[in-house]
């Protein structure tokens, strides 16, 4: 991708980490120098570290909520984290950042009621771990890892990118 950004625009600074950002490497990432934020990230401890640490540097950032057991990317809207509805980890996010004192977050959440998965021992993470590499292998005792389809968080990632260059570039709230 960063190839890609430098053939659009060789005067782009582009910085690649290949890492999961968490608490452990936070401090890593100097937010202060960046335009804008996207979170995409999984887990809750670490979207919570890096949205505490942008706000706290002033620099504007957008998070996606859950993407995991949907089929209608025509559900998935942009509010304010303390409009949303129906979305579990955006639930899980307000009570958390409320206790944080964040007062708002742009993010990008489904309103789609999560689709059910289908039992199925042959396919499951018990059977197929799908851990990422070099970590604990937990499949036996762990919770299962809410699925995602091919064509719902390409959306997902298509309206935050949208959000931000519209952000970017200054289009008000109101001709959105």
């Amino acid at each position: 991708m960063k190839n890609r950004i430098l053939e659009i625009n060789p005067d782009c600074l582009v910085e690649t980490h290949e890492c999961f950002y968490t608490a452990f490497n936070a401090d890593e990432f100097d937010l202060s120098g960046y335009d804008y934020i996207v979170d995409a990230i999984d887990t809750v401890s670490s979207k919570l570290i890096l949205i505490e640490r942008a706000k706290k540097s002033d620099v504007p950032i957008i998070s996606c909520m859950g993407a995991g057991n949907k089929l209608d990317p025509a559900r998935l809207e942009v509010a304010d984290i303390y409009q949303t509805s129906i979305c579990p980890l955006a639930r899980i996010m307000r009570h958390e950042l409320r206790k944080r004192g964040v007062s708002s977050l742009k993010v990008i959440y489904s309103k789609e009621p999560a689709v059910t998965p289908r039992e199925d021992e042959d396919l499951s993470c018990k059977n197929h771990c799908v851990c990422p590499p070099g970590t604990k292998r937990k499949c036996s005792i762990r919770r299962q890892v809410p699925g995602s389809v091919s064509f719902v968080p390409p959306v997902a990632g298509f309206l935050l990118a949208a959000e931000v260059i519209k952000d970017l570039i200054g289009i008000p709230a109101s001709r959105r």
